[in-house]
């Protein structure tokens, strides 16, 4: 069993056919299809159902996915951490987000960290919150800023950053008055993001807890920043986080309203894979986020910690 094979069989796994495996391979697939017999016949075990549909992982084929992750990052990490030692090596982390952290929150704090250490080099990867979370298992990135979505593997280690506030928008032009209740706006038409997004969870939740039916959702758009649009043709509402309109008015044709109570805040986390030995590089960033990220406020709010 080694690299070669183990990440073979993860692109089998990932694209259940193999023909699509051995492309991303750039195997033939003959050769593939060897390689794989041959580790199922070293293990002693089926890895794989194969039927007209594809294949798909039998459950020792399963339990072996999560440790060929696990034994390919760390074979990563160990090369890197080799060269830079021999002084041969260039530290880079590469580093996943959703699109508006990475505008209004990581621009800024990355470009500081690059002024502090110079010798680190930084890869910006944009994605939805599931991508991001796959993208943490194969190893393609060091480390994902994401909103909480609630989900916990003990793979990966998260921090809270900050609590965002939501806030419930308008478009200037709408001339009626601001909801007073919950119920109110329970009543109200709404611009949200698709089912399984971390901001439409998060648009849910916001109602759900108050036991109040969510409004109806007239509109689905894949970006926040769309949905800003949006609100600001006047299509609809949004209830979105306050980040995403930048810490200063930028959005003249925007209307932010009160929201009756306590406002919902989305939880900002950083998430990482838990190592044995932890790189110096991904160390360094990760000090740098507790002493440096602060959340976005507006500028008449009362001073409080970040989490």
């Amino acid at each position: 069993m080694n690299p070669r094979q183990l990440k073979t069989f993860l692109a089998v796994a990932r694209h259940g056919n193999f023909t699509r495996a051995a492309s991303e391979a750039h195997l033939a697939q003959s050769s593939l299809s060897d390689q794989m017999q041959a580790l199922e016949e070293e293990l002693g075990v089926q890895l794989f159902e194969r039927s007209r549909q594809g294949v798909s992982l039998t459950p020792p084929g399963d339990m072996l996915k999560a440790y060929a992750e696990e034994i390919l990052a760390l074979n990563d990490e160990a090369m890197a951490a080799v060269r830079t030692a021999a002084g041969i090596g260039e530290q880079i982390l590469t580093i996943g987000t959703l699109e508006t952290i990475a505008t209004e929150k990581l621009a800024p704090f990355l470009s500081r960290f690059r002024q502090a250490h110079a010798d680190i080099g930084l890869t910006l990867k944009i994605g939805g919150s599931g991508e991001l979370q796959h993208r943490l298992e194969d190893g393609s990135i060091d480390i994902a800023f994401t909103f909480d979505r609630g989900d916990r593997d003990e793979r990966f280690v998260s921090r809270l950053v900050s609590r965002e506030p939501l806030v419930l928008i308008s478009g200037r032009a709408v001339e009626a008055e601001p909801p007073k209740s919950l119920v109110e706006i329970s009543h109200l038409s709404f611009i949200a993001t698709e089912t399984g997004c971390v901001y439409r969870r998060l648009f849910e939740t916001a109602f759900a807890e108050t036991g109040i039916a969510r409004p109806r959702i007239v509109t689905q758009a894949d970006s926040i920043a769309t949905i800003i649009r949006l609100v600001a043709s006047g299509a609809g509402y949004g209830l979105v986080p306050r980040l995403a309109l930048g810490a200063d008015a930028k959005h003249s044709d925007i209307t932010e309203l009160p929201w009756p109570g306590n406002p919902p805040a989305a939880s900002l986390i950083v998430l990482w894979r838990r190592r044995r030995v932890q790189p110096s590089a991904l160390s360094l960033l990760l000090t740098a986020v507790s002493e440096d990220l602060r959340p976005v406020r507006p500028a008449d709010a009362r001073p409080r910690r970040a989490g």
